[in-house]
């Protein structure tokens, strides 16, 4: 959330940011509410002063007058303070200064690391390669559950989880806990976290069915479409000591999405589906060292590439690719030799207090209290890595080749039929 403060002083320079991220929002409209709002509270503060005078002078008409008045202005001031909130809430949070300008088409490219692959042979794609293999079937997955949706099954599932473990001691070891989050959030959560706000982001949506899913109140609740959506707001309403900073989490879950929009070859095989595992990492970092923390989790993604030896390219989204509450992303995107072109499959943002603010997340140091920073990336997005391993990985006899880092995990060298 933004600060009210910085869009009464600079409204201009507000408005300005906002374009950057191709988002337009009446700010007139929003302080004229906020104008009236804090004309309500001075009057509902002067109100209960009066009331409390006229308890203490036993002057009954009176104290009956301003008992009327004080109720009618609190229903006015809880309305007003309802559509203040809702407006607010509709303002993304503005990037950063190195962000650049513009759509996905002016994404910076900032650097190229690794060789890709040369076959002596024609190369498939995971889906041939998987079904050859035995390990993905889609077919059978289409049947019980319809479009989107696919069985690992065999040495699949044992990838998955030399992956997950693999993961899981790199991460442990760099200081972030694991966890394993429920995979149900609140409406109010969701409202929080800010990705489904003015619209929201399709490729962030959750699968929502409020007959079936449905909490103690009654209301629907929402399926996570990435960990950090459960595990950012772990600590709403908290405050942690600035001696606990940063607070790291590694979280494994599934994740689902709608993916509305989605053609071609992104529908094709287990690129882009509704139901998918994912190791995310979340940090809650002071203010100064969000950029310290962020290069640390992108360097750590970088190790696990290399560790994976999969060609990669880092590349640094401008303004109007962001997420609602991202101020910056970088992604990795990987090779997938089928496409002749690289993917996306990390991705690390900062959202700086912005989500903080909507969860009421604190440090204390000393006497002071200040909104924690919020960042969130990608460890290992599993059936994107699983595509880029079998395709970069595959053999001329049809088999593929693990990672020699997950070798030991696996407890093979070779995936291949039977």
């Amino acid at each position: 959330m933004i600060d009210i403060k910085e869009i009464r002083e600079n409204k201009d320079k507000v408005t300005r940011q906002l374009a950057k991220k191709a988002f337009s929002i009446n700010l007139d409209y929003l302080l004229e509410i906020d104008n009236e709002r804090l004309r309500l509270i001075q009057e509902v503060d002067s109100l209960r002063t009066k009331r409390n005078e006229a308890a203490k002078s036993r002057d009954i008409d009176k104290g009956r007058e301003t008992k009327e008045k004080l109720e009618k202005a609190e229903r006015a001031l809880s309305a007003v303070e309802e559509e203040f909130k809702t407006v607010l809430y509709r303002v993304p949070n503005p990037p950063l200064e190195d962000v650049p300008v513009g759509d996905e088409t002016h994404n910076k490219v900032l650097k190229i690391v690794g060789e890709l692959p040369k076959f002596k042979f024609t190369p498939k794609d995971h889906v041939e390669i998987g079904e050859d293999l035995g390990i993905i079937d889609i077919p059978r997955a289409a049947k019980v559950s319809g479009t989107r949706f696919a069985y690992l099954k065999g040495d699949g599932v044992l990838l998955e989880l030399a992956l997950v473990n693999y993961a899981f001691r790199k991460l442990s070891q760099k200081g972030f806990v694991p966890v394993l989050p429920p995979a149900m959030i609140k409406q109010e959560i969701t409202e929080g976290l800010g990705y489904w706000q003015a619209g929201g982001n399709e490729n962030y949506y959750l699968v929502r069915n409020a007959d079936v899913y449905a909490d103690e109140e009654g209301l629907g609740l929402y399926l996570i479409g990435t960990g950090e959506h459960s595990v950012v707001p772990m600590h709403k309403d908290e405050v942690f000591e600035a001696s606990d900073l940063p607070k790291k989490y590694a979280a494994f879950s599934p994740c689902f999405r709608l993916e509305a929009g989605s053609y071609g070859k992104d529908t094709h095989g287990i690129l882009r589906v509704h139901q998918f595992d994912k190791v995310e990492m979340v940090a809650f970092v002071k203010g100064e060292d969000d950029e310290k923390v962020r290069g640390e989790m992108l360097t750590l993604v970088e190790e696990i590439m290399g560790d994976l030896k999969l060609p990669y390219q880092v590349v640094k989204l401008a303004s109007g690719d962001l997420s609602f509450p991202a101020a910056q992303t970088t992604d990795i995107e990987t090779w997938i030799p089928s496409q002749e072109k690289y993917r996306e499959t990390h991705s690390i943002s900062t959202t700086t207090d912005f989500q903080a603010k909507r969860l009421n997340i604190k440090y204390a140091q000393g006497a002071n209290k200040d909104f924690v920073h919020i960042l969130n990336g990608t460890a290992i997005a599993l059936g994107r890595t699983i595509i880029a391993i079998l395709e970069n990985y595959q053999q001329e006899d049809g088999s593929v080749a693990v990672p020699e880092v997950l070798r030991e995990y696996l407890s093979k060298d070779v995936i291949s039929r039977g």
